[in-house]
């Protein structure tokens, strides 16, 4: 039901497209070219006026229905869902920084700790002469 679904949509969509095309504009479509031909003047603008109206009547009517097909034959579990839970709980560390706010990353937390904190060096004043 859905493949046909598609290609009665995809049919809709050139139709479409051709129709809008062979409109006159302003510019140079494809529909523009001077002379005599199938269709002229006011009958030409109001035929295919009519028919990109009922083309894209059609087009948003499949278009739902192809979102309500899809809608429904979607199972609706998240990704999250299917990841299986996990059985082991991390190792809770201790992650505080020492006091003096000077942490080595190459040495243990329990190392730091236990030396003492280091002040500051005092900032240089230049003399004056």
């Amino acid at each position: 039901m859905l493949s046909v679904l598609i290609v009665i949509h995809l049919l809709i969509v050139i139709a479409l497209v051709g129709v809008v095309l062979l409109q006159r504009s302003e510019g140079g479509a494809l529909g523009s070219s001077g002379g005599g031909g199938f269709m002229t003047g006011r009958a030409q603008a109001n035929a295919l006026t009519k028919a990109t109206a009922i083309l894209a009547t059609l087009f948003f009517i499949t278009s739902i229905s192809l979102t309500v097909l899809a809608g429904l034959s979607h199972s609706g579990k998240s990704i999250l869902d299917k990841i299986p839970a996990s059985t082991n709980t991390p190792a809770k560390t201790d992650t505080a920084a020492p006091k003096d706010g000077n942490f080595d990353l190459g040495k243990s937390l329990k190392e730091q700790e236990s030396k003492p904190p280091v002040a500051p060096a005092a900032p240089e004043v230049p003399k004056s002469n």
